[in-house]
């Protein structure tokens, strides 16, 4: 394989968020290991181009994880009410027992005054999980 271009973290965490990574409401994202462009699919919009016939050739492409893939989800949640808010870890893990958790969990974290916090840590550990997911893929990433 010849020289790569490098992928931004902005733009990883870009597709995360924007597109929820792969699989969620048929959206799929690949990133392109010899340029770095982002090839995008989606069954509800209709702006991104074709795929390359080629897409599942993983020496070539790999799929973008979505956030559960990097377990950014509940587990995140949960890992930040037990190391980060002691005083409401156990309400937490009764919150993520229920459908709609994160509403409530954002209520749990606004009432601790932590909801900041959160957002912080929450966006720490995001880049920390694209970072090791890159490296774990060969792909080169700038901040």
């Amino acid at each position: 394989m010849g020289k790569q271009t490098p992928v931004t973290l902005d733009a990883l965490e870009d597709v995360l968020l924007l597109l929820g990574g792969r699989d969620m409401y048929g959206n799929a994202v690949w990133v392109c290991r010899e340029t770095g462009e982002k090839l995008c699919h989606s069954d509800e919009f209709d702006e991104f181009g074709p795929l390359p016939e080629d897409i599942d050739d993983a020496e070539r492409y790999v799929p973008v994880p979505d956030k559960r893939d990097l377990e950014l989800g509940k587990p995140l949640a949960l890992e930040f009410a037990r190391t980060q808010l002691p005083a409401g870890d156990e309400q937490a893990c009764e919150i993520f027992s229920h459908r709609g958790a994160y509403a409530r969990f954002k209520d749990l974290l606004e009432h601790h005054q932590s909801l900041d916090g959160w957002y912080q840590w929450e966006d720490e550990q995001t880049k920390q999980a694209l970072r090791a997911w890159c490296a774990d893929n060969g792909i080169t990433l700038t901040d």
